[in-house]
């Protein structure tokens, strides 16, 4: 039986949706499983809708093209629900190549664990990176977890991941608007969830590859996307207006950014590579104590469109 629909939001990445697309036409064993692959254009000037009616010849399933016009991560999500009833939902992202076995092995953990969401690793790859600065990005676009498939007590991001759309994805629009442009629809999603008593499994062999561009593989964009994911837990408490959980995440938030920091500083006197992850962790500290609307940085939606107008012209 058909049940299970891919979604690929993406926003002006031609050749990294082509690679996406490519790898997903080039999944084995699930040949009776896909209803169909969902492209969400996410570029008001619909660019993708060319590249996808050239692949859509190549796609051993029907390859749906969607245009949502209003940049955001959150809408580019819900509008890619909006064109499938499947009742259970694959995320890819378009800067990412799912290795041939990848839904197979999503569908068997889930299968395995009954979980309502499922996630699984990824290889972090930045080609165009700073040779002392590679290991550590391709480290933090590329995804660890447990050896071994099973339930987990805390869930990933939804770049690869398979949800059980009934339990995980309520609703006509379970991904929030108000994070089109920061990002961290996400954790809100899976915040909810959890407290709704939901299950997470982990699909050890269910590989990807995160391509990042070279925009994104600098120190600078990392240590952004660093202090933003410290945000997390702090803006998680303040939306349940858990007031002692803020104050406890701000707690931790400070310790990290004196321990860290300090560390931080002592690595970069002696010029030690290393000093990179360092960086990461105190910015991550410093998002939990800044958590505060204000302060969240944009990577998404109309910040993204406008940097790709810039390097166009």
């Amino acid at each position: 039986m058909a049940d299970v629909s891919i979604i690929v939001p993406t926003l002006r990445r031609p050749e990294s949706l082509e690679r996406a697309l490519r790898s997903l036409f080039a999944q084995t064993g699930v040949a009776e499983r896909v209803s169909e692959i969902v492209v969400v254009d996410n570029d008001p000037a619909g660019s993708a809708a060319q590249g996808v009616d050239a692949l859509r010849p190549l796609s051993p399933w029907p390859l749906v093209y969607v245009h949502a016009p209003r940049p955001g991560v959150a809408t580019a999500r819900n509008a890619g629900l909006a064109a499938t009833t499947a009742p259970l939902i694959a995320f890819l992202d378009d800067d990412e190549a799912a290795s041939t076995g990848w839904l197979t092995a999503l569908l068997q953990a889930r299968e395995l664990t009954a979980a309502d969401a499922v996630f699984g690793p990824i290889t972090g790859r930045a080609p165009e990176a700073r040779l002392w600065l590679k290991p550590y990005l391709e480290r933090f676009f590329g995804r660890e977890g447990p050896e071994a498939t099973g339930v987990i007590d805390e869930p990933y991001g939804c770049g690869n991941s398979l949800m059980l759309r009934a339990t995980a994805l309520p609703g006509s629009a379970p991904f929030n608007v108000a994070s089109d442009q920061a990002g961290g629809e996400d954790d809100a999603l899976f915040a909810a969830l959890q407290a709704r008593g939901g299950r997470f499994g982990w699909a050890a062999d269910a590989w990807v590859e995160e391509f990042a561009p070279a925009h994104r593989a600098t120190l600078r964009y990392a240590l952004a996307r660093a202090f933003a994911y410290g945000q997390g837990p702090s803006q998680t408490a303040a939306a349940a207006r858990d007031w002692p959980a803020v104050l406890r995440w701000m707690i931790i938030g400070a310790g990290q950014t004196v321990v860290w920091g300090s560390l931080a500083t002592a690595l970069t006197l002696i010029g030690s590579s290393k000093r990179a992850e360092l960086y990461d962790r105190t910015a991550r500290g410093v998002g939990k104590l800044f958590w505060m609307k204000g302060f969240e940085p944009h990577f998404y939606g109309a910040r993204e469109l406008a940097r790709l107008e810039a390097a166009k012209g």
